[in-house]
């Protein structure tokens, strides 16, 4: 009966699976391997949640101390200081809170008090051994401090200075306003907005000895309404005086840039000693230049699709420090599609770009065009050192130098991505690009990047970079999808600790924890640990697990390149089928002649492309399937939609990913038919009105088998029945009184047995019980069967 059941389990499924059989015939590389939900990421034990505060949120801005081995984080009137091993155990808050004066301030200027009046923390940066250096909106009222978490982590101090500055210049007003900061040799460099309306936006330098610095005012050259998004120190050469700041944000086009509004992601740089001009941009960068990062694929009619809207950027350390790989995270501005892609920029193109032509407003349209007149020496944006000219700070620049450069601060060429093209585009899925870490890792045959990407819903794409012949030839595999946050909410902050092998991930609702690899979700057998083509993970000779380099094993198997288990594998196939790694269904499903079913098989991977193969006996040759008029192939498994007493054999379910075949479930369908069915319903009949003289336990048919013919015949053709949702709700209900009537039998039979005075013979008496007992269920049959005919009547059209 179990296998009867389950079959018409399966069958209620079917109303929600797509009937489009060909989906399955399409390419796969686009999809994740694994995606795991919530509930799945929190029962493998490799997600840990801070829900977060109840008069607390915006979990933003984020600083990881390794060496402390503490993740400090900046919220909504709030910084906390989280365990890197475990950040729902042993965190410390400190409260730090507007003053009710500057809170009831903001309301009287027309600001929401739940959602703006408050101090949302946006800078967090290491000031010195001891101390860091944190800023907050304040209401509306930008302010900075000082907070103290020792020098060793035993240490244990976490306390807020209770002397504040001002922060204007360093924090926004709004705290919706993204701000960019880094605090290097005491001084803080900051893009923000600096005045209460969020117009006034620049590029700022506080703090330390020398006078504060920021970008011309108010002029749309310099920056257009920027939202800044990353802050880094890049060296130039190996004399320090060359150093350069390099920003990363988004702003609107400049006019004749573009036809209509457009956003323009930028990159610009700024001379680390830069300490403005004497006569001309006094108190302003001398040596800023910015220029467009492109990330756009080549269409084929000459028209690009472009992915404008810089979300974040993470930059991946080399060999050379000069040279690091800038990643960049973008999303479309489109109104027509939503779209995200991952561009990769070399150091090379950016130096090429800066040392290429200005941009130059020119001719009876007053277009943008490459600056062709003499270019003054030395050249606009060059840092003042002993390298270049001989000036020692920008001070003793020439005027007409200075002159050029607050007239020119844009670079007429773009700097596109290696490759010119990006290496990962979404655009078929419901959610965006957020953020992104990268991490390097070693495997077996090299050197591998892999990618967590955060979404605006609240998952992780985890990515691996696959180099084919170079690095302009990168093949892309998703790994996985993962679920982090109990509801959908974006992604705003990431932090990737290679020391705890986890990433931690910031939200508006709170701070999740997940490690960088679950080895054991791929499975045990070396071939699916193959497959999974996870830089971190291979196979130890008993299990998927962690790869260390330093640990050489002759059994360990691995191929991130290829994942081909069929040349890492094939001698071990037989290792797995003897120690259980392998694991195949085998099952019985029942199904009555022309009604239909449907046999259930799921891939773990979503890569993998199922097919279908039928024998009708264990000894016949097998054919495979296809989808037709009668069989429909989904992602779920096969339907049948009639079935013929032909169909009747064993189905096998394969797996086939990357070249290799593996058999998931072996089904064996036996088919019911009509004349045989009506056979054995009209007996059942006869039985139930005869009485306990006839025997039921026919050697050709059990009573469990024929429980459920009716209910097969039910699904196939009821009178009163319009869809499966109805049949099913009424196979539920009547399941359930099945069982307390089977209890309700077993309990009287019991009785009557205590009951029994006269026993002729040990035979006699266990007769007597048998019929006694079948009598009894056969009346309760008949009037459950009574009952049920009149809720069929009566039951409703709709679920």
């Amino acid at each position: 009966m179990g296998s009867l059941w389950g079959s018409i389990m399966l069958l209620c499924g079917v109303v929600l699976l797509s009937t489009e059989g060909s989906r399955v015939q399409q390419t796969k590389n686009n999809v994740p391997r694994l995606k795991l939900s919530y509930k799945d990421m929190l029962e493998s034990k490799n997600l840990v949640t801070f829900e977060g505060l109840a008069n607390s949120s915006a979990y933003h801005t984020f600083l990881l101390d390794e060496e402390k081995g503490r993740l400090v984080v900046g919220a909504k009137d709030h910084i906390f200081s989280f365990n890197l091993l475990n950040i729902s155990k042993d965190y410390a808050q400190i409260p730090w809170p507007a003053s009710l004066t500057r809170r009831d301030e903001c309301k009287w200027a027309g600001k929401d008090l739940s959602r703006e009046c408050s101090n949302f923390i946006k800078v967090l940066q290491p000031f010195n051994q001891t101390h860091l250096y944190v800023c907050g909106t304040g209401a509306f009222h930008p302010v900075c401090s000082y907070l103290e978490v020792g020098k060793k982590p035993e240490d244990s101090v976490f306390r807020l200075e209770p002397h504040t500055e001002n922060g204007r210049g360093k924090s926004p007003y709004d705290p919706r306003l993204l701000t960019a900061s880094m605090l290097i040799d005491g001084e803080l460099y900051a893009g923000t907005s600096a005045d209460f309306m969020g117009r006034d936006f620049a590029i700022f330098r506080t703090l330390g000895k020398h006078h504060p610095i920021r970008t011309e005012q108010h002029d749309s050259r310099w920056l257009n309404d920027p939202r800044f998004v990353g802050v880094h120190l890049i060296p130039e050469s190996d004399n320090p005086e060359d150093d350069k700041i390099y920003l990363f944000f988004r702003e609107n086009a400049l006019d004749g840039e573009h036809a209509g509004k457009a956003t323009h992601a930028r990159i610009g740089q700024l001379c680390k000693n830069d300490l403005g001009g004497h006569r001309s941009l006094v108190n302003k960068w001398t040596t800023f230049l910015k220029a467009r990062l492109v990330c756009s694929v080549p269409g084929s009619n000459g028209i690009d699709t472009h992915f404008d809207e810089l979300q974040d950027v993470f930059l991946m350390s080399s060999k050379d420090p000069k040279s690091p790989i800038i990643y960049g995270v973008f999303t479309t501005s489109s109104n027509i599609f939503k779209g995200s892609a991952v561009c990769m920029y070399s150091m090379t193109d950016i130096r090429r770009v800066f040392l290429g032509p200005y941009a130059h407003r020119d001719g009876p349209n007053y277009q943008w065009v490459p600056f062709q007149g003499r270019v003054p020496y030395p050249r606009p944006g060059t840092c003042p050192s002993k390298t270049f000219g001989g000036f020692d700070t920008t001070k003793d620049l020439p005027d007409e130098v200075v002159t050029f450069a607050r007239s020119h601060p844009a670079m007429f060429n773009p700097i596109y991505p290696i490759n010119n093209r990006p290496i990962i585009v979404k655009t078929d899925v419901d959610y965006q690009f957020t953020q992104i870490v990268v991490d390097k890792v070693e495997a077996e045959d090299g050197q591998y990047d892999v990618m967590f990407i955060g979404t605006d819903m609240g998952t992780i794409l985890k990515v691996v970079s696959i180099p084919r012949g170079s690095w302009h030839d990168l093949e892309e595999v998703l790994l996985e999808e993962m679920t982090v946050f109990r509801e959908p909410t974006a992604i705003t902050a990431m932090e990737l600790s290679t020391k705890q092998q986890q990433l931690y991930l910031g939200s508006d609702i709170g701070v999740s924890q997940m490690s960088l690899h679950r080895c054991e979700v791929y499975g045990k057998a070396c071939a699916e640990c193959c497959l999974a083509r996870d830089p971190y993970c291979a196979w130890d000779g008993t299990e998927c697990s962690r790869y260390f380099p330093m640990a050489k094993r002759r059994t360990r198997r691995q191929d991130i390149r290829n994942g081909d288990p069929l040349t890492q594998c094939s001698d071990l196939q037989h290792h797995d089928e003897l120690n259980g790694q392998t694991t195949l269904l085998d099952k019985t499903v029942y199904g009555v002649e022309n009604s239909s079913t449907f046999l259930e098989c799921s891939p773990k991977s979503l890569r993998a492309l199922t097919y279908w193969q039928y024998q009708r006996s264990t000894d016949d040759h097998k054919q495979e399937i296809k989808s037709e008029e009668r069989y429909i192939r989904t992602d779920q498994g096969l339907l049948i939609r009639t079935l013929e007493k032909k169909d009747s054999g064993i189905y096998l379910c394969q797996a086939v990913e990357h070249g290799f075949m593996q058999t998931l479930l072996k089904v064996t369908l036996e088919v019911i038919d009509t004349e045989r069915l009506e056979d054995l319903l009209h007996h059942d009949e006869e039985v139930a009105a005869s009485g306990p003289a006839l025997d039921l336990s026919s050697p050709r048919e059990t009573p469990n088998h024929k429980l459920w013919y009716r209910d097969f015949l039910s699904l196939v053709n009821h009178p009163t029945l319009n869809s499966v949702d109805e049949f099913c709700e009424q196979v539920w209900k009547r399941e359930k009184k099945h069982r307390k009537q089977k209890a309700h039998l077993v309990q009287q039979a019991q009785m009557q047995q205590q009951q029994q005075k006269v026993v002729i013979n040990p035979h006699t008496h266990m007769h007597a019980q048998e019929l006694s007992a079948k009598w009894k269920h056969l009346q309760e049959r008949q009037k459950g069967r009574n009952r049920r005919t009149h809720e069929l009547e009566r039951a409703p059209r709709s679920v």
